[in-house]
């Protein structure tokens, strides 16, 4: 992808998507603050429509328990044979026709229909209604049906319905049963007082999913599917968006006082949203001046910013063709694309000067190396020579002069000859004996050694010269001051991807302070420890260079016991 089309795409994702994400996520948490706000609106607004539906439907519940326990109505049912007289029957009008929202009421025996005012509905048509159940459920306790509920809404005379089972006043048994009709304006009032927004509606809805009655006066007894009416309905909100009359709206629920009812409130989520189109309509605002700022920075900044990059480009391919010719600036600007250019032509210049100079140093180097060949001494040299005391000693019959030089010149080939920086481990420890078979000679017979390598690391490599410049320091540092016969042990272990040697000797050892001023220049007076530390230090540094920081040698000795020397390196196949 060119340069440019990846600085206006990066503008595009840095400026322009982020400015999207904004504008989105700000319009849905403004809407759903809206939602929680219309929500709390309308929950208190339920709150206060049932509390004041529970005072309206009281009132009725008030005067229908003054007057089941009236001598009136309790003889009237107890003794269905008497004659209903007319004092008796205006004495049980005046118990119950003394409030202006009851229209009418039946007063009925178990069997039959004892008294009735503007009520034609007879015992049997009664019993078939679809409150009469609940009603017996009750006992004795008052059931509300609503206009929606029970039938009446679909006659065009609406009606709220007070039905409850009578008892004796003294025995508590079922005597009869009382049915009053109650005005809907009981409800109209209710829910002509209740808040709700603009195309808002408050529903009274039955467990069953009736609309019993709302506030618009539409829909009563219409079936609905509000989820909260299921059984097993659990929900941490009161509140949730779902279609209503085939438009998507904010559904709140409360549920009624009265178990079997819920309240609800409807409103048209449009409704709520139109306060979110102000943020909407800037939020794409704000997108289109982006997209129209990313275009006018493209045009006026980027495209000039990479033309000046590709003619540094161009030129730096010319100066890997070893061509060095000036870039010239297209336009004046004097900003950081001027100061590129100047500071590139000045690098050619430089660099043109510099490979002259190197050319001319490469000449002198070459010419001082033929110098230096001339003058070299071939090793082979001090091989031969080596071999030619050999066989004068093999002659004079010195076979301990004839070992110690066949040891001195294997030695010798692995330290100079070898042009590889790594060797195998049984090379290593191969040159560790020829030196060890030297020192035997030297030091007779005041120290031994032994070597442990196993079979199966033999073949894995090591860098050169590792093992020697340990050993060679116990047997200085170590075993030459003691006056008891002395020991080194040198051995190799498997350490999973490592592997570890370890060199162990039973010299005098070293204590804490010395340990800590190994190779420190300045250790007063320490002179054999500070050269102890600085062959130690120069094996950890080459370790350290070679494989990394968790490589090296660590020192493990205490005063009369002697010391350890381990070194770590990692496993390398061959």
């Amino acid at each position: 992808m060119k340069l440019r089309r990846k600085i206006l795409l990066a503008i595009i994702l840095l400026v322009f998507i982020p400015v999207i994400v904004m504008g989105v996520v700000s319009y849905y948490n403004f809407s759903s603050a809206m939602e929680k706000k219309s929500n709390n609106f309308y929950w208190i607004s339920l709150l206060e429509t049932d509390r004041k539906l529970k005072f309206a439907l009281n009132e009725i519940n008030s005067i229908s328990n003054a007057a089941i326990t009236q001598p009136a109505i309790q003889q009237a049912l107890k003794n269905q044979d008497s004659i209903m007289t007319y004092d008796r029957k205006q004495e049980i009008n005046n118990l119950l026709i003394n409030h202006p929202m009851i229209t009418s009421f039946s007063l009925y025996s178990k069997t039959n229909l004892i008294y009735q005012y503007n009520s034609p509905l007879s015992y049997t048509d009664m019993k078939h209604q679809v409150w009469f159940d609940d009603m017996k459920k009750a006992e004795g306790r008052p059931v509300w049906s609503g206009p929606g509920e029970n039938g009446s809404a679909e006659t065009g005379k609406p009606v709220m319905i007070h039905a409850r089972i009578i008892k004796d006043y003294y025995s508590l048994e079922d005597i009869g049963y009382l049915v009053i009709y109650v005005k809907p304006d009981i409800l109209d009032q209710v829910f002509w007082e209740s808040a709700t927004l603009k195309s808002g509606d408050i529903l009274l809805v039955n467990r069953q999913g009736s609309i019993v009655f709302n506030k618009s006066g539409g829909h009563i007894g219409e079936k609905v599917n509000f989820p909260f009416l299921s059984d097993g309905f659990h929900q941490d909100k009161d509140y949730y968006v779902d279609s209503y009359q085939h438009e998507k709206s904010l559904i709140t629920f409360l549920p009624s006082h009265n178990d079997q009812w819920y309240l609800v409130a409807v409103t048209p989520l449009k409704l709520i949203r139109s306060e979110s189109v102000s943020i909407r309509n800037i939020a794409v605002i704000l997108v289109l001046f982006s997209l129209l700022s990313a275009l006018w920075f493209d045009q006026f900044f980027i495209r000039r910013l990479v033309r000046s990059i590709i003619s540094a480009v161009n030129g730096m391919k010319r100066v890997k063709q070893g061509i060095f010719v000036p870039i010239q600036s297209h336009v004046e600007r004097f900003d950081e694309t001027d100061l590129l250019i100047d500071g590139f032509n000045r690098m050619s210049q430089q660099i043109q000067e510099l490979i002259q100079q190197v050319e001319t140093e490469q000449t002198r180097k070459k010419e001082a190396e033929m110098q230096a060949l001339v003058a070299q001494i071939n090793p082979h040299f001090i091989y031969n020579s080596l071999e030619s005391i050999n066989s004068m000693a093999v002659l004079a019959g010195n076979r301990d002069i004839s070992k110690m030089v066949i040891s001195l010149g294997k030695l010798l080939r692995i330290s100079i000859s070898e042009n590889h920086e790594l060797i195998t481990m049984n090379m290593e420890f191969e040159h560790v004996r020829h030196y060890m078979n030297i020192q035997k000679y030297r030091f007779e017979d005041r120290f031994e050694y032994e070597i442990d390598l196993p079979e199966s690391l033999k073949s894995f490599m090591t860098q050169k010269l590792i093992v020697q410049p340990i050993v060679e320091n116990a047997l200085y540092h170590a075993i030459e001051p003691m006056e008891e016969k002395g020991y080194i042990r040198i051995v190799a272990q498997d350490a999973g991807s490592d592997i570890i040697i370890d060199v162990i000797d039973n010299g005098p050892g070293f204590d804490q302070t010395t340990l800590l001023h190994l190779g420190d220049g300045n250790a007063n007076g320490m002179k054999k420890y500070r050269d102890s530390g600085v062959g130690l230090k120069n094996v950890h540094e080459r370790l350290r260079i070679r494989f990394g920081g968790r490589y090296g040698i660590f020192i493990c000795s205490s005063p009369g016991f002697g010391s350890t020397i381990r070194i770590r390196l990692p496993k390398i196949m061959p």
